[in-house]
């Protein structure tokens, strides 16, 4: 699973991107200059150009390794040039989405170093209170990463994604062995199947049963009960093991379907989830939340969770009370019990949308084929 990349792709009318040397040549031969490009994280001492007479008005280059003189050059041209910054785990300027081999890069069984980890340990130390240039940095990563991930969905001008996402919530702390995440892998491999694409919080626990029914879509029954079979040797993600299950299963199962996880470096003491092809990985866990939820606009489905579900289901309704996303979207609850019983969730949705356009967009259900029958029948509806 390889990073989706940029290469030479319009990002608006006026702007170009371009991430690898190919690209930037292809665009000197075609174009003959660089005007109003934005060029990411390449490193220039290994590529010489004649600067003096390649146009590069407002041109930025992001990240990128220049030398002094071809610098120099460049801002007497008009150019901007934001510089790499030392020191820090991660890169800002990013042209690509995460993988969970790029995040779990330095882990082992015995000790945690991971890319994933240190990121977050370095995060942890002035989590509430960074110094500016590491809150910089941060905001530059993220707008990176929702950059990349408007290339990966492919917006509209209107807000609606190429690909049909479908969201999943629940609890982080559902168990491998739990029948809610059972029925979880059940429901999203159903939906891969028939043609959805599969996003969640990137984290344990529901959000993984999710990523890993997305993974498994279109092998036999028997993978999938293999799968249950390994993963629930090590259920709870607290225990020792966890990962070890996970990394066996993609050994013997390798090669799934794509699916994307939106986690946050704010929740990084949960581990990686493996089973997601596309990572967004965030340190704003606002902003995080805000967009797991806007680009599900196929629905979300709401498993068994707690008080950070909870606050999700909420959220989500009240993009959809007010048309905030420019489409209504439907909301389908796994698990009877849980919203109509135990905490009368789904009844006071269907009070409060009384009368409004979504209203006839709520569903629950413990079938995972009723989900799939459901968001077949209701896709979004522009507002």
């Amino acid at each position: 699973m390889t990073p989706h990349k940029f290469s030479a792709i319009p990002a608006t009318d006026r702007e170009v991107r371009i991430d690898n040397e190919a690209a930037l040549r292809q665009m000197l031969q075609n174009k003959k200059k660089l005007e109003s490009c934005v060029i990411i994280d390449l490193d220039f001492h290994n590529i010489r150009l004649d600067w003096a007479n390649i146009p590069v008005n407002n041109c930025a280059f992001l990240g990128c390794d220049l030398g002094l003189e071809d610098e120099y050059i460049l801002r007497e041209k008009g150019a901007f040039i934001y510089s790499p910054p030392e020191s820090l785990p991660y890169t800002p300027y990013r042209s690509s989405l995460y993988t969970w081999r790029e995040l779990m890069e330095g882990f082992s069984f015995e000790k945690d170093e991971s890319t994933d980890y240190q990121i977050y340990t370095h995060f942890s130390d002035t989590k509430f209170r960074p110094p500016i240039h590491e809150a910089l940095c941060q905001r530059i990563h993220d707008h990176s990463i929702d950059d990349a991930l408007r290339y990966l969905l492919d917006f509209d001008k209107d807000g609606m994604t190429n690909r049909p996402c479908v969201g999943f919530m629940g609890g982080h702390g559902t168990l491998r062995t739990d029948p809610w995440y059972i029925k979880t892998v059940h429901t999203a491999k159903l939906l891969t199947e028939a043609g959805y694409f599969v996003v969640t919080g990137g984290g344990p626990g529901i959000m993984e049963a999710a990523n890993l029914g997305a993974y498994l879509a279109g092998r036999k029954e028997s993978d999938l009960e293999l799968a249950l079979e390994l993963l629930g040797k090590a259920p709870d993600y607290r225990q020792k093991g966890y990962h070890l299950q996970a990394y066996e299963l993609l050994d013997r199962l390798p090669g799934g379907a794509e699916s994307l996880a939106i986690p946050t470096w704010f929740y990084g003491h949960e581990p990686s989830n493996l089973f997601a092809s596309h990572i967004a990985k965030y340190f704003s866990n606002s902003i995080r939340e805000d967009t797991l939820l806007a680009v599900c606009l196929y629905g979300i489905v709401f498993a068994p969770g707690s008080a950070g579900t909870t606050q999700e289901i909420f959220q989500d309704a009240t993009q959809n009370h007010y048309g905030t996303m420019n489409y209504y979207s439907p909301m389908v609850f796994l698990g009877k019990q849980r919203y109509e019983l135990d905490t009368l969730i789904f009844p006071l949705l269907r009070q409060l949308s009384r009368g409004k356009a979504y209203h006839d967009m709520l569903h629950i259900t413990d079938a995972p084929e009723e989900v799939v029958k459901f968001l077949q029948e209701h896709p979004p509806m522009a507002v």
